[in-house]
């Protein structure tokens, strides 16, 4: 017979893991699949149509007490927001979570989610919201070197010192949101610093630096790089194998003496400090944690920007050297829209926005970004400041994507989803979904609208997705388009096309629009400042 403690004792064991799993299953988490890859809050799909605060804006409970109706009247389901470690560690060892409690609370009344940035050591390169204590005592925390020898307001990534005060900081964060938000699941994700970078260098020159700089590459490193040797970025190769791919020797004698070499020498220990921060955090409360990159301009050498950072020329030594960080992300105030999305999407990199600047044709690149790469979500950057709320564009845009948010993750599955960008220099594209060649246009191609000869045409976009060879949901802006059956000898037709809308994830049609509006059978269209979905069912004929 077993004795009454051993089975008190195991049936807390059970009672234990049961309660483990279903924290780890409700626990927001990246889910990769078949090169895709979805964020899940409470075990099931989360699209964030979100908006990133300024800098200063969620410093103060009453500047921001006004703001959050008008974010709700914008459709967003996630707002992005700082947590200031001077703000929340005042003096050593004594927080103060006012601030972080002031945006659960808000985001909770306000049926909205939360990503929170901590800006921790690192804040667009510089240390500039580290606590007074951290900034005044210059010998217990290191500042980078210049090449010339002189301070800069950048604390340096070889201070132990400073790892040992961010991470706890960061795990005293992590504690409180565990111990207030775990059965809530307000807070989904972190990111972990903001925009790491090296300036006005490509390296830091102080004397721990160099001391790391002439020791030999770390081997986990080289070990990293000989296992994926076949898959690393065109960048990282090039630079690897004009070393002629050394195995060992300090940093200049594997990779050479140049600017690229110091930048890929500071990576790593950016890298690192970033993931033991993470990790730190992590061991005491698991959410999805990611670093943003400030991306850099054309032709500007490793110093001249922030260097570095989680860039896609650096993005091997990264993963590398940060397997605790979940995905890096682009922050977005630089054209090239598509180029720096295809450099980010990959299949161990989720790709989120979580930054971009907040102008025209946002409406459409959200639509892109999801429909197209799959994105986690999309964010423009101090998203408070227009003064426009349920009309604007943006708003309209994320009320579509919200609609479709539990088509978008069925079609995701699948491979039958794709979104599209239009402008005036790129205003047609050809894709192949279902049984059709879609032909997807500029709404202002059609030439009944007087804007057709602006010298610049506003953006469009929308998502696409197939339901079956012959039917289809469109949700967008500014969008024609026509059918091309794939079967030789035989012509699409448009059975029907229906406007409407989703109410609890159910389609509710509206009007039929087999008349005018689909140009008598010719086309699916959504004019240009109109915002929308439709139903399209065709049929073949010879």
């Amino acid at each position: 017979m077993k004795s009454p403690v051993l089975i008190f004792v195991f049936c807390c064991l059970i009672s234990l893991k049961a309660k483990s799993q279903n924290l780890s299953q409700g626990m927001p988490q990246i889910k990769y699949y078949g090169g895709n890859a979805e964020l899940l809050v409470d075990g099931a799909p989360y699209l964030m149509t979100g908006g990133e605060l300024g800098n200063s804006s969620a410093s103060s409970t009453v500047y921001m007490n006004p703001i959050w109706p008008k974010l709700q009247k914008m459709h967003l389901n996630t707002v992005i927001a700082p947590v200031y470690w001077e703000l929340l560690e005042p003096q050593e060892g004594k927080f103060n979570f006012t601030l972080v409690d002031d945006l659960i609370k808000s985001a909770r009344q306000h049926h909205m989610k939360l990503v929170l940035l901590w800006f921790g050591t690192w804040k667009n390169s510089m240390s500039c919201y580290a606590p007074g204590w951290v900034k005044t005592n210059q010998k217990r925390f290191p500042r980078v070197a210049n090449s010339a020898g002189g301070p800069e307001e950048i604390i340096t990534p070889f201070s132990k010192e400073a790892l040992l005060a961010d991470s706890k900081a960061f795990s005293s964060l992590m504690r409180h949101i565990k111990e207030t938000d775990s059965k809530f699941h307000t807070v989904i994700m972190v990111q972990v610093e903001n925009e790491i970078g090296m300036l006005p260098d490509a390296r830091d020159h102080s004397k721990l630096a160099d001391e790391a700089f002439n020791r030999p590459v770390p081997t986990k490193l080289i070990s990293w790089l000989n296992s994926h040797k076949d898959k690393l970025v065109p960048e990282m190769q090039k630079i690897w194998q004009e070393g002629g791919n050394k195995t060992s020797g300090n940093w200049e004698s594997v990779f050479g003496k140049s600017p690229a070499t110091d930048e890929l020498f500071m990576v790593w220990y950016f890298a690192g400090y970033a993931n033991a921060v993470a990790k730190a955090g992590k061991a005491v409360y698991p959410l999805p944690m990611y670093v943003n990159a400030a991306l850099n301009a054309p032709g500007k050498k490793p110093g001249q920007y922030p260097s570095a950072g989680p860039l896609p020329h650096l993005i091997d030594i990264w993963k590398a050297a940060a397997p605790d960080i979940d995905f890096l992300s682009p922050d977005f105030y630089n054209p090239n829209f598509k180029y720096w999305n295809d450099r980010y999407t990959r299949p161990d990199n989720a790709l989120f926005i979580p930054e971009h600047r907040f102008e025209d044709g946002v409406d459409a690149k959200a639509f892109y970004a999801i429909g197209h790469y799959k994105a986690l979500g999309f964010s423009p950057f101090s998203i408070e400041t227009d003064n426009k709320t349920a009309g604007e564009p943006l708003g309209q845009s994320y009320s579509v994507i919200q609609q479709l948010a539990g088509e978008i993750s069925k079609a995701k599955h699948k491979g039958t989803i794709d979104g599209v960008l239009l402008s005036k220099d790129a205003d047609t594209l050809r894709l192949q979904m279902g049984g059709y060649v879609l032909t997807v246009s500029h709404d202002l191609t059609l030439g009944w609208s007087p804007k057709t000869k602006d010298a610049i045409w506003p953006l469009t976009g929308g998502i696409i997705i197939a339901l079956g060879n012959d039917e289809f949901y469109v949700g967008g802006t500014g969008l024609v388009i026509s059918f091309k059956s794939v079967k030789d000898g035989e012509r699409a037709g448009v059975l029907q096309v229906d406007e409407g809308v989703f109410v609890n994830g159910k389609w509710q049609p509206g009007r039929r629009l087999n008349g005018d509006e689909d140009h008598q059978g010719r086309h699916l269209r959504i004019p240009v400042g109109e915002y929308g979905i439709q139903r399209i069912k065709l049929y073949n004929y010879k």
